[in-house]
């Protein structure tokens, strides 16, 4: 049964306008974020310090008086973050408590070689007792990742039912799935892809009881409102939209067009800001990147 926190958090995901924060970038992505925010790989020695920094990036990111709660409707965190604190509170507790954000977490362990078309997750160990974890931290809800490279039927099969199996398993652990079965955005048959991921994701939600609810992330498709059957799906909390390597404002536009679908964007929200900016130019950065982002989801 949910908690009262859990079904404050579910009214605010299914009924308030705005968007979902990237901040999961984990160990393969952490050194391109960092570099991107101004800080080189020679700044830091080992795994522990690139992990400080990220965390820091990410701490001034919350803190800032721009990520504020009423355009920002959750955050997902890397599991290093969950082990962290903001201002002397777990991570995922401050986001709820202090700015009123529902916290997610990244539960995938990276991806497997292309075969069919696709890169699948690799092997989740300990997946249940992460689980418990995020539990016991009130986090909302858990996002995984694969990826569609072409329109392979087979390997599309496979990528949702991989995503469905471990959506199945959170569920049953008391927490919400974002399913993220991404297409990749330089793909030459992304259309298709999108076609077959769509009959397959419609096909495997229809298989759900209506007390499993998930939640997708996909990429912003070629055709506008491409995906409104996913949006209407009575099973489907929302769709939101990863920016899949596109320019903040590329994303946005594109976005702008699919009715229903809001943002959950990573390079595109932190596009911009870097570790040497003064406070005040930081929030303004922020401040503009958060209400341009919150303008395309509210279409």
């Amino acid at each position: 049964m949910a908690t009262e926190v859990q079904q404050a958090m579910l009214e605010k995901v299914k009924t308030n306008i705005g968007f979902i924060a990237a901040l999961d970038q984990s160990g393969g992505s952490t050194p391109k974020a960092l570099r991107l925010y101004g800080i080189d790989e020679n700044q830091f020695s080992s795994d522990e310090e690139m992990f400080d920094l990220v965390h820091a990036m990410r701490t001034r990111i919350i803190t800032c008086e721009a990520f504020d709660g009423d355009r920002v409707l959750g955050a997902i965190l890397f599991e290093n973050t969950l082990d962290r604190e903001i201002e002397g509170k777990n991570s995922a507790v401050f986001l709820w408590e202090n700015k009123h954000v529902v916290p997610f977490l990244k539960v995938d362990k990276g991806l497997e070689s292309e075969t069919d078309g696709v890169q699948l997750m690799k092997p989740i160990p300990g997946l249940d007792a992460l689980l418990v974890k995020a539990n016991k931290q009130n986090v909302f809800g858990t996002k995984m990742r694969s990826v569609i490279k072409s329109a392979n039927p087979d390997g599309i099969k496979a990528i949702v039912e991989q995503q469905v199996s471990l959506g199945l398993q959170i569920m049953a652990a008391g927490l919400v799935p974002i399913l993220e079965p991404e297409v990749d955005i330089n793909s030459a048959t992304k259309a298709k892809a999108e076609a077959l991921l769509q009959d397959a994701l419609l096909l495997a939600l229809d298989q759900l009881s209506a007390e499993q609810e998930v939640m997708l992330k996909v990429t912003i498709p070629e055709t506008a409102n491409f995906y409104k059957a996913l949006i209407a799906h009575p099973r489907v909390i929302k769709v939101v939209a990863l920016s899949g390597g596109y320019s903040r404002d590329v994303a946005n536009q594109k976005l702008t067009e699919n009715t229903g679908m809001i943002a959950s964007f990573s390079r595109a929200l932190s596009e911009g800001l870097s570790a040497g900016m003064s406070d005040e130019d930081f929030n303004a950065t922020l401040e503009y990147t958060i209400a341009s982002i919150y303008k395309a989801s509210s279409t």
